[in-house]
């Protein structure tokens, strides 16, 4: 699945596409450049979700949870992981085997943990400012 995003105000109708084209998986990751639009991508989907909490960017906590109607939302930023290590510290697999969504920027730096069900979300910025969205169900290849 392929969208364009010319606008922010276009942010409700394609988190609602991308809900829709997720279905059953509960783990989503986030690829894309430092100023993407991950995080923004990711409130969308709450606000679709109807989340309770006010999403906010975990680059200091490295995982939100917010509360929606039918459970939570487990939002990781790997950002600043050094070592997968650190995400087996966090208890990791005790989210993505929760049956909530997790929500996962820098995926790219947990390879190893990422389990094969799960919805991949590239953003590329495209020239004229807009932005590209690709999902595709399971791993992509992760270059290093």
């Amino acid at each position: 699945m392929t969208i364009t995003v010319a606008h922010i105000t276009e942010l409700p109708e394609v988190a609602e596409q991308l809900l829709h084209f997720i279905g059953n998986d509960r783990v989503v990751l986030f690829f894309a450049p430092m100023g993407a639009g991950k995080t923004t991508l990711i409130n969308a989907l709450c606000q679709q979700l109807q989340t309770y909490d006010q999403p906010s960017s975990p680059t200091f906590a490295i995982v939100n949870e917010y509360t929606y109607p039918k459970g939570k939302i487990y939002h990781f930023d790997c950002y600043r992981l050094k070592y997968e290590h650190e995400a087996l510290d966090l208890g990791y697999e005790d989210y993505f085997f929760s049956g909530n969504y997790c929500f996962i920027e820098w995926p790219e730096k947990i390879p190893n943990l990422l389990p094969d069900d799960v919805t991949s979300i590239r953003i590329s910025l495209l020239p004229n400012g807009t932005r590209k969205v690709i999902a595709q169900k399971g791993l992509p290849v992760i270059s290093s």
